[in-house]
């Protein structure tokens, strides 16, 4: 089978492209600047072909051949004018997959969404873009496209933006790290258990047409999992809940920082629990789920950058 991947360099992409491999699929990454990106031609016949997914003339021609698309496409924050970057990627992407694919005569479509995502009630730009997306790729897809929709909560894993970017944070604090919304409530799903449930889907027919929520074997807090990262880390500092004032100031100052790394948008995600009410991971796939406390320590503790931030700390 051909598979072609949009994000397929990225977070998710890179974990999930060994896995479709081991399992015999043709892989064909589309990426803008295939040349950043050599290190995935070590896995034997994989295709990069440079073409920008945001062209949809470009896009059909790179589908060529190919019997399934996986879009992996997505941002946690944006820049420039409020509301159109994630329009652009969360809701025009899928939207010109969708007519990719039928031009293309591919006819099967797993396309990666968010916990919470809801066109018309999201909470946040992020959550009602991702929400809407999910309308356009079937709109779009005429009920001519078998689709799989998948909303895994935060995922993390080797080289994940979530648990690294907060153990950043708290090396930089002095101190005190005052945390904002630390009580939000989420259900982090480790990136290899999103992979083998995208991979398991190609051979479950019955999976077709259905939306999945993926999560973790257990609901944290964030302050729960600041005070783990801290602990894995070596990182010592006294992480304290912020009062909501609080973080509403740091999410309207942070979003101004390089890489963003907290902003207005993402306070406004995280009043809504980032959870399961069904895990998918077990009920469809039969996943046992693997925990941030068993993975955490392979990734974050190890780097010889932490052993070195340790000895100034």
């Amino acid at each position: 089978m051909q598979i072609a991947i949009l994000g397929g360099s990225g977070f998710v992409g890179q974990h999930l492209l060994p896995i479709l491999h081991s399992q015999g699929h043709g892989l064909r990454v589309l990426s803008r600047r295939p040349e950043r990106h050599r290190e995935l031609k070590l896995l034997p016949g994989l295709e990069l072909w440079p073409v920008d997914v945001h062209d949809e003339a470009a896009l059909t021609d790179s589908l060529c051949d190919c019997q399934v698309a996986i879009n992996l496409v997505g941002i946690l924050n944006e820049s420039g004018h409020a509301g159109r970057g994630f329009r652009r990627v969360h809701v025009d992407l899928p939207a010109k997959l969708a007519r990719a694919c039928l031009g293309a005569q591919v006819g099967r479509v797993l396309h990666l969404s968010a916990a919470g995502a809801d066109a018309r009630q999201g909470a946040s730009l992020y959550l009602r873009t991702k929400g809407e997306g999910e309308q356009q790729l079937r709109v779009n897809g005429a009920d001519r496209l078998a689709i799989t929709i998948f909303r895994p909560s935060v995922i993390f894993g080797p080289g994940d933006q979530f648990l690294n970017r907060l153990a950043r944070l708290l090396h930089w604090a002095p101190g005190i790290f005052p945390l904002p919304c630390a009580q939000a409530r989420m259900q982090p799903v480790f990136v290899g258990d999103v992979g083998l449930a995208l991979a398991a889907a190609l051979t479950q027919p019955e999976t077709i047409g259905q939306r999945y929520c993926l999560g973790g074997p257990r609901i944290y807090t964030l302050l729960e999992l600041a005070r783990l990262t801290a602990e894995v880390a070596g990182i010592k500092r006294l992480v304290l809940p912020a009062p909501d004032p609080l973080a509403r100031l740091q999410a309207a100052i942070m979003e101004y920082f390089p890489g963003k790394p907290f902003s207005r948008d993402n306070y406004r995600s995280a009043q809504v629990a980032n959870v399961c009410e069904t895990n998918a991971l077990e009920t469809v796939f039969g996943l046992a789920p693997r925990s941030v406390e068993a993975q955490l320590p392979l990734y974050i503790g190890h780097p010889k950058s932490w052993a070195e931030r340790r000895r100034l700390t």
